[in-house]
Parts: structure tokens; C-alpha cells; sequence
């Protein structure tokens, strides 16, 4: 059991500043400003529910399009690493806020239209939560997982479908919380989180890129 729980707080430092709950709530917050309690509640266990399925799918299906397109593991994690690092990037020195996005704003346009319309997939779960940042996240974790890790086989079998779900659980209550979050951090402590969050990124995406270049060069020695 103690390398289950290893397994799962690896993965939940892994993911969680790529899905960062607390961006995701001061969007959620600016989009369901019509709603009333019951639908809001909804759209926060429907994309908490998206969340986990968008996690599972690039996790089991992400080799199936590596082996595809003839995508090596050195060449997955340099891209991934790339991503990675842009997106903390972005983070670090915000141009955009979450809200003003495409997705956010075609969203707002349409709930002025349609005051229940869905939200919970987009923007709340992709790109908000689950964009390509994680999903390269995940399908370079799987491809490293099956080319060896130090956990047992039913450690790596059990491990990432409760990493997704708890992911989904923390977004499902920061949603539900979404007020009180609010006003306990407020605007400028959700900015400067994210603002570490996106540090964090950074270095993350420059270890897989060294990560990718080492077996490169260690793969043409041999």
C-alpha cells in the first residue's frame, strides 16, 4: 500500500499544477453568474466528470496514437517538455486571463443567449482543466510507465485511475467551494499562485526536454 500512496502523490504533483483547480474556479465564477445553486452544482460534477474521462482516454489511448504516427518516447517527451514549458510560461507572465479566452468568451456569448447552457466541457474541463499541457503530461507518464518504473505491475494497474479521480474530486470541490475560495484567496492570491504553479511548469517541461536528449544520446552510444 505505501507504494500506492507514492504512486498517487507522484501523480497528483504531477497534474495538478497542469490542471490547477483554482484558474478554473475564477472561470467558473465569471461564467455561471446567471445560474442558480442546483445547476451550478451540476455543471461542477459534470466537468469534474469530463475531467476524468479526457484523463483516462489520453492515458490508455495516448500509446495507441504514439505507436501511429511512429512517435518515439525521447521525441514525446521533448514535445511534451516544450508544451510544458510554454504553458508555465504563460502562466508565469500572463498576456490573458482565463476568462478572456475564445473558449470563454464565445461560452459568455452564448449564455447571454441561453442562460443553461453547458459550460462544464467548455471551457470548464478543456481547455480549462484538461488542455494539451496535460494531456502531453499523461501520455508521456504512460509511455514512461510501460517502458519501466520502480512500482509493482498492480501499483502501475491501480495508480492512475485514482489519480484521475481524485484530480476530479479536488476540481469537483474547488467548484463547489468556487465563493468561498473567493474570498478566503481572492484574485491577486489565485494570480500569484498560478504564478508558482507556472515556475514549477517551467522547470518540469526543461527536465523532460534534458530527460529526452539524454536517452537520445545514451540510445545512439549504445
Amino acid at each position: 500500500m505505501k507504494e500506492l500512496f507514492q504512486a498517487i502523490g507522484l501523480g497528483l504533483v504531477v497534474l495538478l499544477p497542469l490542471a490547477n483547480p483554482l484558474t478554473t474556479v475564477a472561470l467558473f465564477l465569471g461564467l455561471s453568474g446567471n445560474m442558480n445553486n442546483v445547476e451550478r452544482n451540476r455543471q461542477s460534477m459534470m466537468a469534474s466528470i469530463y475531467v476524468f474521462a479526457i484523463m483516462m482516454v489520453a492515458y490508455y489511448a495516448g500509446q495507441v496514437v504514439m505507436n501511429t504516427f511512429g512517435i518515439s518516447i525521447p521525441g514525446l517527451r521533448i514535445a511534451g517538455g516544450l508544451i510544458v514549458a510554454f504553458i508555465g510560461f504563460r502562466m508565469l507572465f500572463p498576456q490573458q486571463k482565463a476568462h478572456e479566452s475564445l473558449e470563454a468568451q464565445s461560452k459568455s456569448e452564448e449564455l447571454k443567449e441561453e442562460p443553461t447552457a453547458n459550460i462544464a466541457f467548455v471551457p470548464l474541463a478543456m481547455p480549462s482543466t484538461a488542455g494539451p499541457g496535460t494531456i502531453a503530461m499523461i501520455i508521456s507518464s504512460a509511455s514512461t510507465v510501460k517502458h519501466g518504473v520502480n512500482f509493482p505491475d498492480w501499483v502501475v494497474l491501480v495508480a492512475p485511475p485514482l489519480i484521475f479521480a481524485l484530480v476530479g474530486l479536488i476540481l469537483w470541490g474547488c467548484l463547489r467551494s468556487s465563493g468561498a475560495i473567493m474570498r478566503l484567496v481572492g484574485k491577486g492570491g489565485i494570480e500569484a499562485i498560478s504564478r508558482l504553479m507556472g515556475f514549477l511548469l517551467v522547470c518540469m517541461g526543461v527536465q523532460f526536454i534534458i530527460n529526452g536528449v539524454l536517452e537520445i544520446i545514451s540510445t545512439y552510444h549504445a
